[in-house]
């Protein structure tokens, strides 16, 4: 039945990648010598993957208390400590924070010994939907891990009724229950998706409600799509930088590994109504969630009018594309440069160089039989059309490239450091690899 509602392929599912996309809760903060704190701990957990049976030990990164009322807001500084109470060295890898380069896993943090905890500020410049996770060094380890999703407020209100968080994971189960890290092959094992750690979530509403949902693809290797049925569902946010606003292609979102996508949707459906959210991994579509109206009186007449997009994070209007500093980057195939994480070397040469100000333009080939996910640190970058002479208007850190394809990002080297790039091919035997470039 959902494949009838939800019809896509994995072609389709890279297609609207392009297109339309083209839990854990905030985390708890405590307020401390006048800035927002944050305690994160890296510990052995555990997640309930199999019905009516024990739950499934994994690595977790866990805070104290579920507390939402600390939230945090563009503009502050939080103070984030991690303490490793693994038996492995960990270090935490950040999708959305742009230039913190004393945050920046492998070029500047080294990995955290098994007991040992490490402080950082990090100045919240941009408001948005940010993901950490202990995922760089993951690979071929005895756990999976889990990822966390971390909410920066907008400084400006936001007229929508409720914001929800949503993060989808992926799994996979041998017979005996235990969960794989990835880079495993998979034979013999079962996939298993969760959202906020639950393997179905109801989500309640009322009707002419306007709900703020924020997806984030926590899933290890896997491009998924995301639809709402029976709502338009409104694109507002791409990877936690706002977008103009549109309406999502059929509906539904696509969303790489690490790709985060906000959405408004203005609850239409009668009271007592229920709406299945499906998910499609390109092989089927399934109901992951369900958004329940209530029968409680309407919450306001009729829907909100259309929203304006989200405030700006200050990021260029504008980029020199005539000036730009231009590289290619092959993804996937034979090659030596990239490394898997556990042998980076910061002597390593950088993929490339480019001075503070300047525009940096990376076509990037992807030589694999797969597609294959390219995620930039430290920037947001541009997706350029197929002649250079425009890009499309929203902002990633995440994308992924169909095998034999070339896409060309753009952005403003607007910050100094060593910065990281990461690219895995989306089969969960793959490796994850990296390479670094500097702005100077």
């Amino acid at each position: 039945m959902a494949d009838r509602i939800f019809p896509l392929n994995r072609r389709e599912l890279m297609a609207g990648l392009g297109a339309a996309a083209l839990g854990p809760a905030i985390p708890p903060t405590a307020v401390a010598q006048g800035r927002p704190s944050l305690m994160l701990q890296a510990k052995a957990g555990a997640i309930a993957l199999r019905p009516g049976g024990p739950e499934t030990p994994i690595w977790s990164l866990d805070g104290p208390t579920p507390d939402r009322d600390a939230a945090l807001k563009r503009g502050g500084m939080l103070e984030i400590t991690l303490l490793n109470d693994l038996p492995v060295p960990a270090v935490l890898n950040w999708h959305g924070i742009d230039g913190v380069p004393a945050a920046e896993p492998l070029a500047a943090l080294t990995p955290l010994a098994p007991g040992a905890r490490q402080t950082l500020a990090i100045p919240l410049r941009h408001a948005g939907t940010l993901m950490c996770d202990l995922r760089l060094l993951g690979d071929g380890q005895p756990r999976p891990a889990r990822a966390r999703a971390l909410i920066v407020g907008e400084s400006e209100p936001v007229a929508v009724d409720r914001d929800e968080v949503l993060l989808i994971e992926d799994w996979r189960l041998r017979p005996d229950g235990t969960a794989i890290a990835p880079s495993i092959d998979p034979k013999d094992t079962a996939p298993v998706t969760t959202i906020n750690g639950l393997t179905t979530l109801d989500i309640p509403a009322r009707a002419n409600e306007r709900l703020r949902l924020r997806f984030l693809n926590g899933c290890q290797r896997s491009v998924i799509a995301v639809k709402i049925e029976g709502h338009e569902v409104r694109v507002m946010a791409i990877d936690g930088q706002p977008a103009e606003p549109f309406l999502a292609r059929n509906g539904a979102v696509v969303l790489a590994p690490g790709t985060r996508v906000d959405v408004f949707i203005d609850v239409t459906a009668p009271p007592g109504s229920t709406s299945s959210i499906l998910l499609h991994d390109g092989k089927e579509a399934r109901p992951i969630a369900r958004l329940i109206v209530s029968n409680e009186p309407a919450i306001r007449n009729a829907p909100l009018p259309p929203a304006a997009a989200l405030p700006s994070n200050g990021l260029p209007a504008q980029l020199d594309l005539k000036n730009a500093v231009r590289t290619d980057l092959t993804l996937g195939g034979p090659q030596a440069d990239w490394v898997t994480p556990s042998n980076f070397a910061k002597s390593a040469v950088p993929a490339f160089r480019a001075k503070a100000g300047r525009t940096v333009v990376l076509a990037l080939t992807n030589r694999a039989e797969i597609a294959t996910v390219f995620h930039l640190h430290g920037h947001h970058f541009r997706l350029l059309d197929r002649l250079d002479d425009g890009w499309k208007p929203f902002w990633l850190d995440t994308l992924a490239v169909e095998p034999g394809q070339t896409q060309r990002i753009a952005f403003a080297a607007e910050h100094a450091g060593r910065w990281l790039i990461e690219s895995a091919a989306t089969d969960w035997a793959a490796p994850r690899l990296v390479r670094w470039y500097s702005v100077e």
